[in-house]
């Protein structure tokens, strides 16, 4: 009979973390680690563009919260309780130092996520966590407490059975596992992408591929969704902070209405009486100068000839030259721009899914399931995502460390 004290499903960020921090407390237990490919750690391989974008330099739990579309509410207590901090100094504990980026994510000083996976390999090793790689779940069974207490659950791999006292699942969006969980009577909230890009054909974008304009406003038309922050003009659409965070805040509404909806984009974060104020300002100001070859606003030159033209303002016109209809027309091109998005692309290697196991039924305390005593869940298994910047792995860890100590 295959015993062991803990099993953990799932070989990545969370799975090692868990099981590193379980070991590392009780060197007495059996801790294992069935992971379903030939290696572990793939997401932190790739995280980060292969640096692995460790954690993020927000150190205020209130604060931090914010960043997380589904979880905001429950993860408050969690963060009081593992924190950015308490991150770094595991990691460097470890020999592996993070550094601060200026957009506030962190990375290892090496800037290789191959770093992080070294780390928790020779920790994983140190403290006699059993690797068992190819080892694909295909069914987990509670056992009757009455009975068998020692083992309560039964885990049923491709090529073998194990039974375990303590379970955690750190899986993170895989819905043969979310399969398995609904058939141990949790709520599943389906899978729909968190962080992508969108998609939008206009003349306005166009050939202007990796132009950034550094701090906009952007609201879905007929919603509440809003974002702002930096934005990228893509081949395809429009990329950066601004835009994907829009895309994990609105994950559900956006869904329902199959990616096809319109955006109102401010470039300026001015209103349009203010801009029009400025641009009459303007056409006093550089009266003989032309308008196109004028960038204004701080805005990169070609995406303000782009905005100007489609104003209805010809190469040669000058400011002095500009009429009252030209004017509006440029104010509302700046501060009301309305683009029509039809689709989504995903966002580099980041893939990132809103849903899984229903929040209402684990005790945040502890990560454990409501539903089932021994339980435990870590990282993206349960409803919880975040924007871009390192947040769902902060999740990851909090999580994976907060269930090592329940145990």
């Amino acid at each position: 009979m295959n015993v062991k004290d803990i099993i953990i499903i799932g070989g990545g960020a969370a799975g090692f973390f868990a099981a590193i921090n379980i070991a590392e407390r009780h060197p007495n237990l059996k801790v294992t680690i069935l992971e379903r490919g030939k290696e572990g750690l793939q997401k932190v391989k790739v995280s980060g563009g292969g640096r692995c974008n460790v954690t993020h330099a927000e150190f205020v739990p209130s604060e931090l919260v914010l960043n997380y579309p589904r979880g905001e509410k429950e993860l408050l207590g969690p963060f009081h309780q593992f924190m950015t901090g308490d991150t770094i100094e595991w990691f460097e504990k470890r020999g592996v130092e993070l550094k601060i980026e200026a957009d506030g994510r962190m990375f290892p000083i090496t800037d290789s996520s191959q770093t992080i996976i070294d780390c928790f390999l020779n920790e994983a090793k140190k403290h006699k966590v059993e690797l068992l790689y190819n080892e694909s779940v295909k069914q987990i069974e509670l056992r009757d407490e009455k009975g068998d207490v020692d083992h309560q659950f039964k885990v049923e791999t491709q090529s073998g059975v194990f039974y375990c006292k303590k379970l955690v699942i750190a899986t993170g969006s895989n819905p043969k596992i979310w399969k398995l969980l609904e058939d141990l009577g949790h709520s599943i909230s389906p899978a729909i992408p968190s962080l992508f890009t969108f998609n939008i054909k206009d003349e306005r974008i166009k050939d202007i591929p990796g132009v950034v304009a550094q701090n906009v406003d952007v609201n879905v038309v007929g919603s509440d969704l809003y974002s702002d922050g930096p934005l990228l003009i893509t081949h395809v659409g429009m990329s950066a902070p601004a835009i994907l965070k829009l895309s994990a805040f609105g994950a559900i509404e956006l869904a329902n209405r199959n990616y096809k909806f319109e955006i109102e984009i401010n470039f300026i974060k001015q209103s349009f009486g203010n801009c029009l104020e400025n641009l009459k300002d303007l056409k006093h100001d550089f009266a003989k100068k032309t308008v196109v070859k004028l960038a204004q606003f701080d805005l990169p030159k070609r995406l303000w000839y782009k905005l100007v033209h489609a104003s209805g303002i010809d190469q040669e016109t000058r400011w002095a030259d500009l009429n009252k209809q030209q004017l509006e027309s440029l104010s509302l091109q700046l501060t009301q721009a309305v683009f029509k998005v039809d689709g989504k692309s995903t966002f580099k290697e980041e893939f990132v899914t809103a849903g899984g196991v229903d929040l209402k039924e684990v005790n945040f305390k502890t990560f454990e399931s409501k539903l089932h005593k021994n339980l435990y869940f870590a990282g993206e298994v349960i409803n919880v995502d975040a924007v871009t910047g390192g947040f769902n792995f902060q999740n990851a860890w909090t999580g994976a460390y907060l269930v090592a100590k329940a145990i």
